[in-house]
């Protein structure tokens, strides 16, 4: 029996499964793709340092999700609905993240196991938690992202690398910061029914 092929040419209908070649570009390295008017010794930096805060957003925003999926308590409905809506602004970030990787002609981080290996948060267990603690949890991983935030914006700056910075400082800092407040403010104890004299 002959094999078909599609409008004449020579594709084959059978799909070509199971393909395996070598890397077209190596992790840790980078292209001179694109004209961005930045040596490459400050993309290699660069990517480097942003495939670091790529692999803890990406820890972050899988807390927010087992958060989500995992909180309990008179606070449940809230928490589960800001938990969520915070997973998805954090989705954002990543993709933009890795975006900006990719502009500089770098390779970014992707699979769950490079995170793990990378990252500088702690890791959570598969178990439930209380929901202070998962607050605090949250807490402390937006505070390792903050602090290397601004750490990674000055550097781009000396570097000259505007580009990275203005990410870093308006799209990944703003929003940390701006999902802490919203965090820390369940965990100040006040009366829910009876105010205090």
């Amino acid at each position: 029996m002959s094999k078909k092929t599609v409008s004449g040419n020579n594709h084959k209908v059978s799909p070509r499964i199971h393909q395996r070649a070598q890397e077209i570009q190596e992790y840790g390295t980078v292209t001179h793709a694109l004209p961005l008017e930045l040596e490459e010794p400050v993309r290699l930096e660069m990517t480097e340092q942003l495939n670091q805060l790529l692999a803890d957003t990406m820890v972050l925003r899988d807390l927010y999700k087992k958060s989500h999926w995992q909180v309990a308590g008179p606070t449940f409905y809230q928490l589960h609905l800001l938990f969520d809506k915070h997973y998805g602004e954090q989705v954002e970030i990543v993709d933009t993240i890795a975006e900006r990787i990719q502009i500089l002609g770098g390779i970014s981080i992707a699979l769950a196991h490079d995170v793990a290996e990378t990252t500088q948060i702690e890791r959570a267990p598969r178990g439930r938690e209380e929901v202070p603690v998962q607050l605090s949890r949250l807490l402390d991983a937006h505070q390792i992202i903050i602090g290397f935030c601004r750490t990674l914006a000055d550097r781009a700056d000396k570097l000259g690398d505007d580009g990275t910075n203005d990410l870093v400082v308006s799209d990944v800092l703003r929003a940390n910061e701006l999902q802490v407040w919203f965090i820390s403010e369940h965990l100040v104890n006040m009366p829910l029914v009876e105010a205090e004299d």
